[in-house]
């Protein structure tokens, strides 16, 4: 397996989805923050999975500091990997939709929540993210792990005030 570091990482990353996905999805208690659409198969709203932010923070979290281009400096962000987000929705596609609350949609192949530790972050350095400061949701990969983030396709993929995730 020295051979394949990645296709380990791959497979321990899909058991961890199918793991997840066989969690019930609670209903929300607060505000819904977070609809994942499309296929999904624990939906708890209708055909869509909803979270409040309390379902978010109940699921693993993951913190990393990284340089962005819309901060001068590195930054820490926390939230669950967006594998995980999708895993308790249990979804399953080729494509996610990431939808801001100002509409704006950006494509992600569905290998990204596989291949990279993107996370739906939903504090900044350890706060949560007021909508004017790109919150309460925003997708973030670790563009300081692997040089081949750090380029237009992965940051137009970083949605900020993401409110929906379409799977395809």
């Amino acid at each position: 397996m020295a051979l394949y570091p990645n296709l380990l990482r791959v497979v321990v990353a899909a058991s961890a989805l199918c793991a997840l996905s066989a969690i019930a999805l609670d209903k929300p208690e607060g505000r819904v923050v977070l609809t994942v659409s499309g296929a999904v198969a624990q939906a708890n709203s209708g055909a869509n999975a909803v979270f409040d932010m309390k379902m978010l923070e109940k699921l693993p979290q993951k913190t990393f500091s990284t340089q962005t281009p819309w901060y001068p400096s590195a930054v820490s962000f926390t939230g669950p990997l967006l594998r995980d987000v999708l895993a308790a929705a249990g979804a399953k596609g080729h494509k996610i939709t990431a939808i801001a609350l100002n509409d704006y949609k950006t494509e992600i192949p569905f290998d990204d929540a596989v291949k990279f530790d993107a996370i739906v972050a939903r504090l900044m350095n350890d706060k949560p993210m007021p909508i004017r400061e790109k919150g309460p949701l925003f997708i973030v990969y670790p563009f300081d792990t692997k040089a081949e983030l750090r380029n237009e396709i992965y940051y137009n993929r970083s949605a900020w005030q993401l409110s929906g995730l379409q799977v395809q």
